[in-house]
């Protein structure tokens, strides 16, 4: 796949089958992560990868969140079914790769650019996923920063989630391009 066809017709799958993916497959889209541009090559990414009972890693996070979250007055069974329905997210796709930035300590790399470095790490995962023919969505939100979430991955002190891949065989059709405004309209060109 050319890369520019890759970049235009890449779109969010939220619809997988639950076939297992090939570890191999898995592997090279990991590798593709690591080919992100970082700057003075520190390579801030943290990789998950969640399979079978292993997604519950993920589902403990949400259930742990929305627990926490919830209102007091629920009854102990009310709690169980919002932290069940919770941790059933975990299990949409059957490989799910949390993603994480570890902010280098060296002074002379910005902390937003540690956080560049793992965001474009996730785009190269998520363009590498495209061209091999399986589905991918990268999923954020709230709880994804909650410090519950964060508890249940064993982050240290300066350490995030960016976001959660979830990867499978696609079980939808694409949606349609979406529309994009033309670079024209959002580029100044200075040449003095």
């Amino acid at each position: 796949m050319e890369l520019k066809e890759a970049i235009r017709n890449r779109r969010s799958i939220g619809k997988v089958k639950q076939d297992p993916v090939d570890k191999a497959l898995i592997e090279e889209i990991l590798e593709a992560g690591t080919w992100a541009p970082n700057h003075c090559h520190t390579e801030p990414w943290r990789f998950w990868v969640m399979t079978g009972e292993g997604r519950g890693l993920l589902g403990k996070g949400y259930a742990e969140v929305a627990a926490s979250e919830a209102d007091p007055a629920l009854t102990e069974e009310e709690l169980a079914v919002l932290k069940g329905a919770q941790m059933k997210k975990a299990f949409r796709a059957p490989v799910v790769i949390a993603v994480a930035v570890t902010p280098s300590a060296q002074a002379v790399v910005p902390e937003i650019e540690e956080y560049a470095a793992a965001h474009a790490a996730v785009q190269n995962m998520l363009l590498t996923a495209h061209s091999l023919g399986l589905g991918a969505i990268w999923r954020t939100g709230a709880p994804t920063y909650h410090a519950k979430m964060r508890e249940a991955f064993g982050l240290g002190a300066k350490e995030e989630l960016v976001g959660f891949i979830y990867l499978g065989y696609p079980d939808m059709a694409p949606p349609p391009k979406a529309a994009r405004t033309p670079f024209e309209q959002k580029t100044l060109w200075v040449s003095e």
